[in-house]
Parts: structure tokens; sequence; C-alpha cells
């Protein structure tokens, strides 16, 4: 793959994410995320606005709406459906599929004026963009390396680092196949390759970056999801 046609699949991904955003702030438009529905049905009516909006029925990942308690567990697990409450925590990760282009988005939601909660929301996304540029910065950088710089952001700034990865490649539908005990995909522990290094092909890989703050004590946690540049 050339540089041209390198640079247009960055711009794909690019427009998956920005139709992605326009979803999710149209949930919050629309007031999708309330008190009394249980987890369940705000994963159907954002696949229904979805579907309205862009057409979209196709995810490359299981679709997650967190709330309370269940904001604590890692992508990874299936805790029981819980139906959000007063004063709750919310997290949506949606992973949507835009004319074979993939996005994953996800975002955190505070329903009323828990100081810690509100806390959490805004240092999940603080601490994206910290990561980002740090991450940036580099010329060579492992998985390994990555992540542990994760985890000593989210205990400086007061939190735990609760995701098994903290992040992964997308791309064109099906990237390069995320399987288990495949760490060189992921921002994992395991993985000692060079994130920034060509795909098999030649290609730029383009790498999503995930936070996932907790705190067990008061059993919430905080989710922020994007593309990084």
């Amino acid at each position: 793959m050339n540089e041209e046609s390198m640079s247009e699949v960055k711009a794909k991904l690019d427009l998956a994410e920005q139709k992605a955003e326009q979803l999710f702030l149209a949930v919050e438009n629309e007031n999708i995320i309330v008190p009394g529905k249980t987890e369940k049905e705000v994963n159907q009516e954002i696949f229904d606005l979805a579907k309205k909006m862009f057409g979209i029925e196709k995810y490359w990942h299981k679709r997650i709406v967190r709330a309370g308690a269940n904001t604590l567990h890692p992508y990874d697990e299936n805790p029981p459906n819980l139906t959000i409450q007063e004063d709750d925590i919310v997290f949506v990760d949606f992973g949507p599929i835009f004319k074979d282009f993939e996005a994953d988005y996800g975002r955190t939601y505070v329903i009323g004026n828990d100081e810690r909660k509100l806390t959490l929301k805004q240092d999940v996304e603080d601490a994206w963009y910290e990561a980002q540029e740090w991450f940036l910065q580099h010329t060579y950088i492992t998985g390994a390396e990555f992540y542990k710089y994760l985890e000593i952001l989210a205990k400086r700034l007061g939190w735990e680092f609760g995701g098994q990865i903290g992040g992964h490649l997308i791309g064109k539908f099906p990237h390069e196949r995320i399987v288990p005990e495949n760490f060189k995909l992921y921002v994992h522990p395991s993985n000692h390759n060079d994130m920034i290094a060509k795909d098999a092909n030649g290609n730029t890989r383009h790498w999503i970056l995930e936070i996932h703050f907790v705190d067990r004590e008061n059993k919430i946690g905080g989710f922020f999801e994007q593309i990084m540049c």
C-alpha cells in the first residue's frame, strides 16, 4: 500500500469516528441514558438510533453499556444486567462499522452531581489526551511500556487502571485479527513489540487508546476511548 492510500485509510477511519461521535451526541440529546432503564434497554436504544441515523447494523465487537458497580468490569467480562439508578455513573463502548471501516468509541456519563463520579469522568478524558501526547513523543515504544505508563498515570490521578488492555489496533474491517494470546495487537503488559512499527504488509498501523480508571472502594469506573492521531 502506498503512502497516499495509507492516508486514505486514516481519513476513512477518522470519518468513521466522526460518525460515532455524532451518534453519541445524539444519545445525549435524546436523553437515552436515564434512571429506570436497564443496561440492555439503553444498549438496544442506541443500536436502534445508529440504524436510524446511519443504517448501521454491524459492529466489530460486542456493544457495552455498564452502570454502577458494573463499571468496574473490563471488556471481557459479562456482568449481570443492571438498572440505572439516580446519581449513577454509566459508560458506553460501541464499535460500529461505517462502510467497512471500524470505529471504537467510549464515553462516561454521570447522572446527578456526585463529586467523585464527576471527577472520574473528567479524569479519564484528561488522561486520554495526556497519554496520547506522551505516546506521540516516541519513535519507538512497546505495548508493554505504554500499558505501564497508563498504570502509573492512573495512580498519579488517584485511581487504579481497570483495563486488561489499554488499547488495540483499528482498521478496515476486519483488521488484523485480535485474538487471545496475540498480544502484539494490544496495549498489553505482554506486548514487547514496537507499536509504531508497520504491519506485516508494510502498512501504517492505527491504534485505539482506551482509558479505564476504577475506584474499587466506591464501586465505580470511568471509560474514555477513541482513535489516536
